[in-house]
């Protein structure tokens, strides 16, 4: 499968300021199929730049698993949902992993 395949499994990153928004847009995501699974990472330090000034904040970061076919409608919810003006949203494609977890993902969960 490439990523342009509609059955490829994507693992999206996306930073939230904080739990509440985190727990929002997963229970949203996993709740509308969007997503088989969203894990909320605690705790995640980033460093970056924004309008011009280097700026450190705790935030949570999501790890969501989705297919390639599910994706645009995804990152239009989660654009949506997200409190940031510039939400990260990153898709990476899986390459390997175990066939069944990934069946189920691209069955859009249980």
């Amino acid at each position: 499968m490439t990523s342009t395949d509609p059955a490829t499994v994507l693992l999206c990153y996306c930073s939230c300021p904080d739990a509440a928004s985190a727990q929002a847009i997963a229970e949203a995501l996993v709740g509308e199929r969007l997503a088989a699974c969203v894990n909320r990472l605690p705790a995640v330090h980033s460093t970056y730049r924004w309008q011009g000034v280097v700026t450190c904040d705790s935030e949570e970061l999501l790890l969501i698993k989705t297919t390639a076919a599910r994706f645009d409608a995804l990152k239009i919810r989660l654009l949506e949902l997200h409190p940031y003006e510039l939400p990260e949203l990153v898709a990476v494609p899986v390459q390997r992993g175990h066939e069944a977890y990934l069946d189920w993902v691209r069955q859009g969960g249980g």
